[in-house]
């Protein structure tokens, strides 16, 4: 292995009379030659400093002038605030570490900001790129974040989702997958899933794959909370899943290698792919927010990435307070360009030969979804490839169902009639009918179960979970589809600092938040052990709130910490008897 070793980086130097001139407290500075911020933070014992960019989306910090005592930023896209004094975020509270630079003094008391890079490990075992014949490597997108490669005499499938829905029943396909998708996903040699949620991870798309494949193999990143941490209750059948370590090449044969990273802001969760093929670089960013931390490989041959936002509850599910249709409507439209620009700046900065947006294609199809349908605005592909091309000159791509990308020519002659082949003409493009009813079944399922005949199941459920010693107290109203409360559902509080479930609120001091979530929905997931994203990212719930503060431990951990097996309800039925 050719060894790659770690340097360091000057950041900013700072003379003698510039460090005297350093005020207690906060300092913003720039380095004018490389245009890059900085945040320096000085008490009395010592100096500590990191970049001026927000982990979360990359934002500048201003300073926040609600802090009184001059220790704590504020990021202009999202509010999210650092204490810079302990390098942690405060908002939302107890959730992220801000990574910090080195700090040194010269002999002459000048200052030097500096920063230990880690090698790239895609940078191990370098290979040049090799000439590849028209044909030899061919990119087709299914649908979603699902893209069929062929490299080779190999063929590669990313994150197949090509039926049912997603989170629940909140998200349906919007493009018509080819009709022969599943022909496709029984010849892939090897399938990359990137994550566990279900827009990637879906299983009604692999139980019809393992009851012809079962013993495909499929690899994904080791993540803290396994990617199918959910198949034995899942009933799926695969017998062929490879986790595999981070930043490390997998060699599939001579010419074919693919590398797994993680995500800056979701480790435990979200992870992207390098696919190489004789040289020639394919970058697959998937939904990570910050991908491997924000350091990628440069001019690869072809990036792919998300780009569409609204893949979540907020905003469209709050109300009261702020959360009027107005404030709702201008904050996503704001969001989407923010996002937008943010997508074109990494394009920029990574400078790929050709831009694929994608992972983005899903719609809130179901009817009792049309009030998110109508307002969670998504962006629009052509736009964002528009603003690419506006401020480089990387070729892009917007896929529909069936269109296949002959790398070889693209890079040849990004003008070539043949560089890309729509699909045929009078292909279906989009979806007009889904199939909803054995989904919903499902959920309808779980709303008599006996579990719910006594009401100590919300006890157990709430200690199963696991989730105390937090001033937070929850108030769970179970609903019909217009989220009104359910004939006979339950209606409970949930007080988090001592796991206790008052009749009312206590006197003390507190948070609160009010869930409404539709019986079907909450109860499925209840029954099943199911992370809250059915919910949350599946439009399933309503939310008020007081304060208006995002509670990233109380939420965090039911989107991604709770227990890898469910409550066990026989047992509990049992003392119930």
């Amino acid at each position: 292995m050719g060894s790659i070793e770690q340097t360091m980086e000057v950041l900013l130097c700072l003379s003698p009379a510039e460090v005297a001139n350093l005020k207690e407290g906060i300092n913003f500075l720039r380095n004018k030659k490389t245009g890059k911020d900085y945040i320096l933070y000085k008490d009395k014992s010592h100096v500590r400093a990191c970049k001026n960019m927000c982990k979360h989306q990359g934002g500048l910090f201003i300073r926040d002038i609600e802090d009184l005592d001059g220790r704590s930023v504020r990021c202009t896209k999202h509010n999210w605030r650092l204490d810079v004094s302990t390098m942690k975020y405060v908002n939302p509270p107890d959730s992220f570490c801000q990574d910090e630079l080195v700090v040194e003094m010269d002999e002459e008391n000048g200052l030097l900001l500096l920063e230990l890079n880690p090698p790239n490990p895609w940078d191990s075992e370098p290979r040049s790129p090799e000439h590849l014949a028209f044909g030899e490597v061919q990119i087709t997108y299914l649908t979603h974040a699902c893209m069929d490669l062929k490299l080779g005499d190999k063929r590669m499938v990313f994150d197949p989702w090509l039926t049912g829905p997603a989170f629940a029943r909140g998200w349906w396909l919007l493009h018509e997958p080819p009709s022969d998708w599943l022909e496709r996903l029984c010849r892939a040699d090897l399938i990359y899933i990137s994550h566990m949620h279900s827009d990637h991870l879906s299983y009604p798309t692999l139980k019809k794959l393992a009851g012809r494949r079962p013993d495909i193999p499929i690899y994904v990143g080791n993540t803290e909370r396994p990617v199918f941490w959910n198949l034995n209750q899942s009933g799926v059948q695969l017998t062929n899943i490879n986790v595999v370590p981070f930043g490390i090449w997998q060699q599939v044969d001579k010419n074919l290698r693919f590398m797994i990273l993680m995500d800056g802001v979701h480790p435990e969760m979200d992870t992207c792919i390098i696919v190489e093929y004789k040289g020639h670089k394919i970058l697959n960013t998937v939904d990570c927010t910050r991908p491997n931390g924000g350091r990628l490989p440069e001019k690869v041959a072809l990036m792919m990435s998300d780009f569409a936002g609204g893949a979540s509850g907020f905003p469209m599910t709050f109300s009261g307070g702020k959360f009027t249709e107005e404030w709702k409507a201008q904050f996503i439209k704001t969001e989407r360009k923010k996002l937008l620009n943010y997508k074109a700046r990494l394009v920029k900065d990574l400078q790929p030969r050709i831009y694929c947006p994608f992972a983005g294609y899903f719609v809130e199809s179901h009817p009792s979804d049309k009030y998110i349908k109508e307002t969670n605005i998504k962006n629009d592909p052509n736009e964002l490839n528009d603003l690419i091309k506006k401020n480089s000159d990387v070729v892009t791509w917007t896929p529909r169902p069936g269109a296949t990308l002959d790398l070889s020519r693209m890079l040849t002659d990004p003008t070539d009639s043949k560089g890309i082949i729509e699909p045929p003409e009078g292909t279906k493009i989009y979806k007009d009918s889904w199939d909803f009813e054995p989904y919903l079944n499902t959920l309808h399922a779980a709303v008599e179960d006996e579990i719910f005949l006594h009401s100590s199941w919300i006890k157990e459920y709430f200690t199963w979970a696991g989730f105390k010693d937090y001033n937070l107290v929850v108030r769970m109203i179970e609903t019909d589809e217009d989220f009104s409360p359910f004939p006979g559902g339950y209606d409970y509080l949930v007080d988090f600092l001592d796991l206790s479930f008052p009749k009312e609120r206590p006197s003390r001091e507190h948070p609160y938040e009010e869930i409404r979530s539709r019986v079907d929905v909450i109860r499925h997931v209840v029954k099943n052990g199911l992370l809250w994203d059915e919910l949350y990212i599946g439009f399933q719930t309503r939310l008020q709130r007081h304060p208006d503060i995002y509670h990233h431990l109380f939420w965090n951990h039911f989107q991604i910490k709770l227990p890898l097996t469910p409550p066990n309800w026989k047992s509990f039925l049992m003392h119930c008897g």
